[in-house]
């Protein structure tokens, strides 16, 4: 089986970056869909995308290959690593972006690979670097050396199965955190900030104005205000803190 399909999850926003990977991908890889998944992963922050992106992946089509890049370390000593996931694919950096993915999936096989091509900007692997393993990987064609890891091995693969913080605030307003909505009961409390907030199942099951939290179409707690910006009300950004109370 080879990826039928790129999708690309990155931190780049608007600008240049995407539409260069895009082309780039479009040379290596003439008659390969290429989609946007997201483009404004939390910038510089690995460790907090990281929890969003299980939730982007599930219930989408196999046969995937998931470009990722949210990279501080960019041409740095961090290792670029090329990933089978069941019957997906995953490129990218080592920095902690793939580990939820990583813990949650059934068959996984990891290569760290050392190679880089000629004229690889220091500042740009995501189309330089990347976009070439992604052809590569679909042309059966990994460059070596490539060393065999095991998943364990991976940055972040330790690291906590849920993180009560912001991950990501959409274009809403609305404050996605990194805890999982199948370990927070309904009848449990949320406190942000001085806030506490109750679950509702809707938005439109709340006035407008009223913030709650909810189990979110991505498997996750997130925080809203009907018809309002949670982002402004709780002046919340990625990595704000939330803490889960359970109930009463």
């Amino acid at each position: 089986m080879i990826p039928e399909r790129i999708a690309l999850m990155t931190d780049f926003g608007n600008g240049p970056y995407v539409g260069q990977v895009r082309l780039r991908l479009a040379e290596l890889l003439p008659t390969t869909p290429v989609l946007d998944l997201i483009a404004d992963l939390p910038p510089f922050r690995p460790d907090l995308a990281a929890y969003l992106l299980p939730g982007l992946v599930r219930g989408m089509p196999p046969g995937t290959l998931y470009l990722g890049v949210v990279d501080p370390g960019v041409g740095g000593e961090r290792a670029a690593l090329a990933i089978t996931l069941d019957d997906n694919w995953l490129i990218g950096p080592d920095n902690g972006l793939f580990a939820p993915l990583i813990r949650q999936a059934h068959l996984v096989s990891v290569q760290r690979v050392d190679w880089r091509p000629a004229n690889c900007s220091d500042s740009f692997h995501g189309r330089d670097l990347f976009a070439p393993l992604a052809a590569a990987l679909i042309h059966g064609t990994m460059p070596m050396p490539a060393v065999p890891l095991p998943a364990s091995a991976v940055i972040g693969y330790h690291g906590p199965m849920q993180l009560p913080r912001v991950v990501y605030v959409d274009h809403y307003g609305n404050l996605m955190t990194g805890l999982s909505a199948n370990v927070c009961d309904q009848r449990g409390r949320l406190r942000i900030g001085s806030h506490t907030l109750t679950y509702a199942r809707t938005f439109c099951s709340v006035p407008v104005g009223q913030a709650f939290w909810y189990h979110n179409a991505f498997g996750l707690v997130e925080i809203a205000v009907n018809q309002g910006r949670a982002a402004t009300l709780f002046s919340a950004e990625p990595g704000t803190e939330v803490h889960w109370l359970g109930s009463e």
